[in-house]
């Protein structure tokens, strides 16, 4: 069977521009020799709508949006992602949906019956489960339709155990399909695709037939979709794979193996970057912005944020800002400019000590016998931010925050200073990650410069001032996070590990006791299976310690 992959980007509650997309997808996989074209999970809408769906007219125009898109489906029939109000007078308002149009009709709808509602997903607040998938008959081909979650259902996953037992994919096996689809909005994170490429080639060998699955791609908010569309044929070998972090429109006849795209599989940091460089383009585009503001410091942290807008706007459309205060150092100011002359991007100079020095004599009464200590020290970064948010209101530009996992983990960063911003372009980027990220941008040539990599970090808030002062080696602080925040394990478990316990003991500590600071940070682009923000729940007044 020929079908075609639409691997599209919508934009959430975009309905018109969404539809345009599908209609001139349909149009082309058509002409191209397709006899089934399939859609990601909710196309129609985007992936999530959330609480979209809650507002009292937006499911009717959803509807209203997919049959003036069915009206143009002739004699190749499609699948597409929608929403279906529940017409029972019990349960969830609305189906997860998948309608096969046919002919300018909509002649069978199927349902996802798992929804994850575990990290970022919430789908239980607004969605009922069907009871089993759907299998639809045309032109001689027994078609299978599955959605996303569905097909998540593997041994080797600790989520399984949320459906108690339920298995679309056996009840499929059951029915005896000839191909099966499934329609996703899987988000990415750093590792994932193995995953998936397991549970899609497994459930072809499980049902014996050719498995489509079809994602979704591009940037809503803080999730970032990678597409990676792909095809297995009944023994479970891969025989097509859509290009990462793009749109692609494929034709693949379900008996033929192609090669997959270039970027199907990719080295990690070609990963990471081409998705912070789109999860960065997508917040900015669908928003409106057409500018970004970085504040340059002359640190390493700053540069890659930079290196990613230049990458994502364009350089003619970024604004690099140095803001130098007395405590600064030369080489940092030399290595601002020089990132910015690398980069081609737009550069200015505002320095900040008259104001710092305003700020200290306004508070020098009320402050009178008490030395100075941190407060003075984030005179400085609230300064900076003051004046950065100045200038994106000035010129409409998207100011991003330069901070990454490691510092948002402990509060290395200030409240209303250098977390002032739009977005978070690398508050799901650890420090180690921050550093291998540079010297992969400097593979070819040094656009972020030697000094900037090389240099001790920090924040110079006060002279002499490097990170190592109040912090572990990066190398050692990386680590005690990752098992802290992202695998759960306590202050005992990583001891165990082998880790100081005093080091362990305050790192913690300084993780709970800044959740009060990531509640109000900038949303941050998500690679890793935990990030901070959305899909973490800690809350911010609670006494437990393990």
């Amino acid at each position: 069977m020929r079908l075609g992959l639409a691997q599209l980007n919508p934009t959430v509650g975009d309905l018109a521009g969404n539809r345009r997309k599908i209609i001139a997808a349909y149009e082309s996989l058509v002409a191209q020799g397709a006899e089934l074209v399939v859609f990601p999970e909710l196309i129609v809408c985007g992936y999530p709508p959330r609480d979209l769906l809650l507002k009292r007219r937006f499911v009717s125009d959803v509807a209203d949006s997919l049959a003036q898109i069915v009206a143009i489906i002739g004699d190749v029939p499609a699948v597409i992602g929608t929403v279906e109000p529940n017409p029972a007078a019990t349960g969830r308002p609305f189906f997860n949906a998948a309608a096969f149009c046919h002919r300018g009709q909509i002649v069978a709808t199927a349902r996802k019956c798992l929804l994850p509602t575990y990290d970022v997903f919430d789908e239980d607040r607004y969605f009922e489960p069907a009871a089993s998938p759907t299998v639809v008959e045309h032109a001689g081909f027994r078609i299978g339709i599955t959605i996303c979650e569905d097909i998540w259902t593997h041994p080797m996953l600790g989520t399984r155990r949320l459906y108690h037992g339920l298995e679309p994919l056996a009840q499929l096996a059951a029915q005896t399909c000839d191909v099966m689809v499934n329609l996703s909005a899987s988000p990415w994170h750093f590792a994932k695709g193995d995953v998936r490429e397991k549970l899609v080639t497994d459930a072809a060998r499980a049902l014996g037939c050719p498995v489509a699955y079809v994602n979704a791609v591009g940037g809503n908010d803080e999730l970032i979709f990678d597409g990676r569309s792909l095809v297995a044929s009944s023994v479970g070998s891969i025989t097509a794979g859509l290009s990462a972090f793009t749109e692609e429109l494929r034709v693949v006849d379900t008996a033929v193996t192609t090669p997959p795209s270039p970027t199907f599989h990719q080295p990690d940091l070609d990963d990471i970057y081409a998705a912070l460089v789109l999860g960065l383009r997508d917040y900015a585009q669908k928003s409106g912005f057409k500018q970004a503001l970085v504040a340059l410091s002359g640190g390493i942290d700053s540069a890659l944020v930079a290196v990613v807008a230049a990458e994502a706007f364009g350089a003619e459309n970024v604004i690099g800002v140095s803001l130098p205060s007395s405590i600064s150092s030369q080489h940092s100011r030399d290595d601002a400019r020089i990132l910015a002359a690398n980069l081609g991007i737009r550069f200015e100079t505002i320095a900040i000590a008259d104001a710092v020095a305003a700020a200290e004599t306004a508070l020098g009464p009320v402050f009178a016998g008490r030395t100075r200590d941190v407060t003075e020290e984030n005179i400085q970064a609230r300064v900076r931010g003051v004046l950065m948010m100045a200038l994106s209101n000035k010129f409409g530009a998207l100011l991003l925050t330069t901070g990454n996992k490691s510092e948002m983990a402990v509060g290395y960063c200030t409240l209303y200073g250098d977390m002032c911003g739009g977005l978070a372009v690398i508050s799901d980027v650890f420090k180690m990650q921050v550093y291998a990220l540079s010297r992969w941008i400097n593979r070819d040539r040094e656009i972020i410069p030697a000094n900037t990599i090389d240099k001790p970090p920090s924040a110079e808030l006060r002279p002499g001032q490097v990170d190592q002062d109040s912090l572990p080696p990066y190398e050692q602080l990386d680590a005690i996070l990752k098992g802290y925040v992202e695998e759960g394990l306590s202050r005992r478990d990583l001891v165990a590990r082998g880790f100081p316990e005093a080091v362990v003991n305050d790192i913690a500590r300084k993780v709970d006791l800044n959740e009060y600071k990531r509640k109000q940070a900038a949303p941050g682009l998500r690679i890793t299976p935990l990030a901070f923000g959305v899909g973490r729940r800690i809350p911010i007044v609670q006494k437990y310690v393990s």
